[in-house]
């Protein structure tokens, strides 16, 4: 009998890779595969996450106001008869929505892409925490934005607090995912 490599899930990764060879129930009980992660490293990882989309947020916020006082000093959008680009970004119902829909998608964008592309966002990765299928389906687009969505802003983790056995967030429970506190050999990402 071959020796099983402990940092391997018998489950889809956020990224759709899959073991080739899945393990039987009998080896999954003696498998030291990783454990669903607790509400506290939960929480840790989205103090780093938060910090990061912020920096996201402003640097998207950044770019797009950049943009428009070009645009409004030169001539190229109407001032509508204020003094400074400043001035009617911060009067314009338009304008602040505008900032505010792209802002929002860059960090919608942020968690959707880490965890399409490699089943960990930063925080989660310096945490080694990661997410996987628990039914064998593809981790879908339409599947991390019900998951982004069913987190309610982080709220949905505290479901974790409550569920002793399964340590299962709201948008776990929804998505069909699940959070597991990785080894640091799996958490490195040539083993992705």
């Amino acid at each position: 009998m071959g020796k099983k490599n402990k940092s391997q899930k018998p489950k889809q990764s956020a990224s759709g890779s899959s073991p080739a060879n899945a393990a039987t129930s009998a080896e999954q009980k003696l498998d030291n595969s990783p454990k669903r992660a607790g509400f506290f490293r939960r929480l840790v990882a989205m103090v780093y996450d938060t910090l990061v989309a912020i920096a996201v947020g402003m640097c998207a916020a950044m770019v797009i106001i950049v943009t428009f006082v070009v645009l409004l000093k030169n001539g190229v959008m109407d001032l509508q008869g204020y003094a400074e680009p400043a001035d009617l970004i911060q009067a314009s119902m338009l304008y602040k929505s505008i900032i505010q829909v792209w802002v929002g998608g860059w960090i919608i964008g942020f968690f959707l892409w880490f965890w399409k592309k490699g089943g960990q966002t930063i925080g989660m990765r310096a945490w080694r925490l990661r997410i996987y299928s628990t039914v064998d389906e593809p981790m879908t687009w339409s599947r991390l934005i019900v998951r982004l969505i069913t987190s309610l802003g982080g709220l949905g983790t505290l479901l974790v607090l409550f569920d002793f056995k399964n340590k299962q967030s709201l948008q776990d429970r929804i998505a069909k995912t699940e959070v597991v506190h990785l080894s640091k050999e799996a958490n490195d990402h040539k083993s992705w």
